[in-house]
């Protein structure tokens, strides 16, 4: 490809980074607009996280929560979507580069390109404990599962089955309670009669939080609810613990003084988050002040200093309003993304831009079949009835009128049935945490005759 600087045409070129909540929403807006825009992204789809966790569960297939990009902008042409991973921005020049070489010349540039999970300095423990942020890693994290209750029924000593039926999830957010509340469903109701020499029932989920309590940035009776929900359904909650250790079998903790190394063959990560590495890009090529996360601190108007021309949003970002910063939701990467677009317009028409003032509609959380947390306008909602406005709320957010048909037909099937149709092992690599290729000849005889 030619190393030379691209644009589309005459009109204003605008450059996106990033197809999740912020990034989708700012094209959504400009669609129309007498502008072209290129939409960059290393997928080719635009993922709906918050039922990320139920694929990596088998309630959902990955197709229900995602939507290619070009079909949903295939009808606007003056939309081009690129699918490729961005190193570089040369800001003086207004250049994007790409991982090809090729240079991309912008107008205006829109990073939106998010946060990962913050393994805290120790990245080996990626290998172990895999984190939910990509439809790969959800089905990884099935595959884990799904293959450590098959591997926990060749086993015939009582430990080592124990200990491939113990799970840890590290991390008590909003993503580690749904994890945890999911797999308790999964083996006191799911997998019931589904095996012979185990019974899923003697699962051992194991929940740790460093701080005192789950779900921090809900309101403390809210998260005693979703503790007490999680303990109904078999999950034992460890809060004040700290993970000091996670090795192939086992992880170790510290409680206080307390050292405790635990059996376990599936560990799962859903602690902190940073940003993604284009934030440090933003701070060698165009000034950028970082906080401790990688995050990217913005105007009030979501440009960054001494760079009108570059928006930045989302998780990706520091914002404070009302003297607290803005939590890593997609809510907030949604409002964002479209106060950008309107002030693209503005720039564009010789306006001054506007301050973004994001609006609180509430933050939610899942625990499990018909059991849900919310904090809706300071108004306190469990049980049922939050699990409802869950429901709700995250199937009309679904892009595309089939994923929303989808889900919701299969969340009407779980709810009556318990059932999970998507309980399929796929791509058994031979890791550190699927030990069945150690499994002695005798034992592969034995489940051949079952």
């Amino acid at each position: 490809m030619s190393n030379q600087p691209q644009t589309l045409a005459k009109q204003p070129h605008i450059i996106v980074i990033g197809g999740g909540f912020g990034g989708l929403n700012v094209v959504k807006a400009l669609q129309d607009a007498p502008v072209q825009i290129t939409l960059i992204d290393r997928h080719n789809y635009h993922l709906f996280r918050p039922l990320l966790y139920q694929v990596a569960m088998a309630g959902l297939s990955p197709a229900d929560i995602a939507a290619p990009l070009r079909v949903i902008f295939k009808r606007h042409q003056n939309v081009r979507t690129i699918l490729a991973d961005v190193t570089d921005i040369d800001a003086e020049q207004r250049q994007v580069i790409l991982a090809s070489g090729e240079r991309l010349a912008y107008d205006l540039l829109v990073v939106a390109t998010g946060a990962v999970y913050d393994y805290f300095g120790h990245a080996s423990w990626a290998h172990h404990a895999p984190s939910l942020e990509t439809i790969e890693s959800a089905l990884e994290i099935r595959r884990r599962v799904l293959s450590a209750y098959e591997a926990a029924e060749l086993e015939p000593e009582p430990a080592a089955r124990q200990s491939w039926m113990t799970f840890v999830i590290i991390g008590g957010g909003p993503t580690g309670v749904e994890l945890a509340g999911a797999i308790g469903e999964m083996a006191n109701r799911t997998l019931h009669e589904n095996f012979r020499q185990i019974d899923p029932a003697d699962t051992k989920i194991l929940l740790i939080e460093a701080l005192d309590r789950l779900l921090i940035a809900f309101p403390s009776d809210l998260s005693d609810k979703a503790h007490q929900a999680l303990e109904k359904l078999g999950v034992t909650v460890r809060t004040n613990t700290k993970v000091i250790e996670i090795a192939e079998q086992h992880i170790t903790v510290q409680t206080g003084d307390q050292l405790e190394k635990i059996a376990a063959h599936t560990m799962m990560w859903a602690a902190g988050v940073k940003a993604n590495a284009l934030g440090q890009v933003l701070q060698q090529r165009a000034g950028a002040d970082l906080d401790r996360k990688g995050r990217v601190k913005v105007l009030p108007n979501l440009t960054l200093p001494n760079h009108p021309e570059i928006f930045a949003i989302g998780d990706l970002t520091y914002f404070e309003q009302d003297s607290q910063p803005l939590a890593g939701l997609a809510p907030v990467a949604i409002q964002q993304g479209q106060h950008v677009a309107k002030q693209i317009l503005r720039h564009l028409s010789g306006q001054p831009l506007q301050q973004f003032r994001y609006w609180d509609k509430g933050i939610m959380a899942t625990i499990g079949r018909a059991s849900a947390v919310a904090n809706i306008k300071n108004i306190h909602l469990s049980g049922y009835i939050a699990w409802l406005a869950w429901l709700f709320i995250h199937v009309i957010q679904l892009i595309g009128f089939r994923n929303r048909l989808s889900v919701l037909s299969q969340w009407v099937w779980n709810y009556f049935t318990y059932a999970r149709s998507v309980r399929l092992i796929v791509d058994r690599r031979a890791d550190a945490t699927d030990d069945q290729s150690k499994v002695e000849p005798s034992k592969v005889q034995s489940a051949k005759e079952l």
